[in-house]
């Protein structure tokens, strides 16, 4: 009771204290269940939608932590880096051992054609030199020899083609030892994972904890009430 109640309750203003206590009593519950609302609907506009926190919007974005989705995990994200990338590579590893195959096929049937042309030049030679009359003998000469020599610069293609595949895979080893590197990575970021937790560990569940406290003496800052403490501040009232 306030000093200028205490005069005026001396001065026979106030008859019945009990009843002035009662409407006191209301007096201060209306106040506080109307503050009260007024706190849930500021907790309410300040909410933002689909629960993100105050303040984030598209331009804010970039300074707020993604969510803990399957999306955004980071080890998760790396384990999915090394299987796709395991996966493509042996991929690329079973093309390129086709090709590599089909040039070697390639190159040894120009080989055999150039055997052919050789036999074929040897032939016309000696006809073209018992028969220089015939001119049929010098045109097929002619035309081996020039068959002979296109054979030779595809199969010279051919071999460099292979020795270009084959530096393809001397590249795409490293492509596994990157792999290797962000499995080591993985572990590392587990190992300290699995420390961090082990660290915080506690003796008693959490579900077993006393809550925390949303004031303590000392407090600086303005907290805003949660709507359970809200809810119980009426319900103690409500007795």
């Amino acid at each position: 009771m306030t000093q200028e109640e205490l005069d005026a309750l001396m001065s026979g203003e106030i008859e019945d204290l009990e009843s002035f206590e009662d409407d006191e009593i209301g007096n201060d519950l209306d106040e506080t269940v109307m503050d009260s609302e007024d706190i849930v609907q500021e907790i309410n506009s300040s909410k933002v939608a689909d629960d993100k926190p105050l303040g984030y919007n598209k331009d804010t974005s970039h300074n707020w932590p993604p969510p803990a989705t399957n999306e955004n995990k980071m080890v998760h994200q790396l384990d999915d880096v090394t299987k796709e990338s395991e996966e493509k590579a042996s991929q690329i590893f079973d093309i390129i051992e086709k090709i590599s195959n089909e040039l070697m096929a390639k190159e040894e049937t120009a080989n055999n054609i150039m055997k052919v042309l050789d036999s074929n030049i040897k032939l016309f030679s000696t006809l073209s030199q018992k028969f220089p009359d015939v001119e049929a003998f010098a045109t097929q000469l002619d035309k081996n020899s020039t068959a002979l020599n296109e054979t030779k610069e595809a199969l010279e293609t051919l071999q460099s083609s292979g020795d270009a595949i084959m530096s393809v895979m001397d590249i795409m080893q490293y492509q596994d030892i990157h792999r290797q590197k962000i499995e080591r990575v993985i572990n590392v970021m587990r190992a300290l994972s699995n420390y961090m937790n082990s660290l915080f560990e506690g003796k008693i569940d959490d579900e077993k904890r006393v809550s925390s406290a949303q004031h303590i003496a000392g407090d600086t800052h303005n907290e805003i009430a949660s709507n359970e403490d809200i809810e119980a501040l009426l319900a103690q009232f409500g007795k």
